[in-house]
């Protein structure tokens, strides 16, 4: 019986550490259907500064609201328009290290740039499909050197910018082998310069080097454990742990950098940590995460998950709008 202990405790200890890993619990929310100060029309894309400031797309407001990171209304900027800091339903924002703001102005086909109290800074891009031209770009993320990644989704592509906007390059292309995408919903990049991106209408994630060379993927349609039904956007933490809206499956899921799952949380209701149709998705610098609920028009805010020190591990696994 000793041996037998032994050889568990021995097994336990050899897990990863991710094994381990804890959904956040809840901890608040904010906002209500209207169009008032801290109130949505459909909230999609989030962000969060180096100060911890929140900044919701808040998309048929056609308008950028920043808050607190407990719901503080702080400010707004933007009108129904496509003049400089309009919008016609902005669908997703990217905070730089320098707390400038991107905004994916999705029907305008641009991405603007403000200050973190909404001056405009700047603009790029057009309808269409030549490089640096969009068709209806929903998602946007920056790395830390100041690069700027946009999913261009009628394209099926990833653009890759400058942070004044001079394009770099570009990958992708419709389809569903490596590297091709049906609906890029999502981007996020990692510390290490990884990018992922949501693959909606493929339910999946794929992870590319930031030049774009495919690296892995995860997912497949359904609802178990890994699996996705038409995911919505995605985030990356400090520590590399990607988090992925899980819009049908009304839910969050976790999983490592290469996609092992780790952990979930959610479910369809209104109550409480449960979502409606969960959207958009940022996490701050201690590790809260923050999910828009686009049919509840309401932020809810998740405190930071348990993962033990690690100690070593072995083997691996591959992970392989509506």
């Amino acid at each position: 019986m000793k041996h037998v202990l032994a050889a568990v405790v021995l097994f336990v200890a050899l897990l990863p550490a991710a094994a381990w890993a804890q959904a956040p619990a809840y901890l608040l929310q904010w906002g209500s259907s209207g169009s008032g100060s801290g109130q949505f029309a459909l909230p999609v894309g989030l962000a969060v500064d180096m100060g911890g400031d929140v900044y919701v797309a808040d998309m048929r407001n056609h308008r950028i609201q920043k808050f607190t990171s407990s719901g503080g209304y702080l400010t707004q900027w933007g009108s129904n328009g496509s003049g400089n800091g309009q919008f016609g339903d902005p669908s997703g924002a990217a905070v730089d290290v320098s707390d400038n703001v991107y905004v994916a102005d999705r029907d305008n086909n641009r991405i603007q740039k403000f200050t973190s109290s909404g001056a405009y800074l700047t603009q790029w891009g057009s309808n269409g499909s030549a490089n640096g031209q969009f068709g209806g770009p929903f998602a946007v993320a920056v790395d830390a050197f100041g690069f700027v990644y946009v999913a261009d989704v009628d394209n099926n592509r990833i653009q890759k910018f400058t942070n004044s906007g001079v394009y770099v390059t570009q990958w992708g292309g419709y389809g569903s082998g490596d590297g091709q995408f049906n609906g890029p919903y999502g981007v996020a990049v990692d510390a290490a310069g990884n990018v992922y991106v949501v693959d909606r209408f493929n339910h999946r994630v794929e992870k590319f080097t930031g030049d774009g060379t495919f690296l892995g993927k995860w997912g497949g349609l359904g609802a178990g454990n890994g699996q996705l039904a038409y995911p919505q956007n995605i985030a990356v933490d400090a520590n590399g742990t990607v988090y992925v809206a899980d819009e049908e499956n009304r839910r969050i899921q976790m999983f490592t950098g290469s996609g092992t799952y780790l952990a979930q949380w959610g479910s369809q209701g209104v109550a409480d940590g449960q979502f409606s149709w969960p959207t958009g998705i940022a996490i701050d610098a201690s590790g809260n995460v923050y999910v828009a609920d686009f049919d509840l028009s309401r932020i809810q805010k998740f405190g930071t998950g348990v993962t033990p020190a690690k100690t070593t591990s072995w083997g691996g696994l591959k992970a392989a709008y509506r």
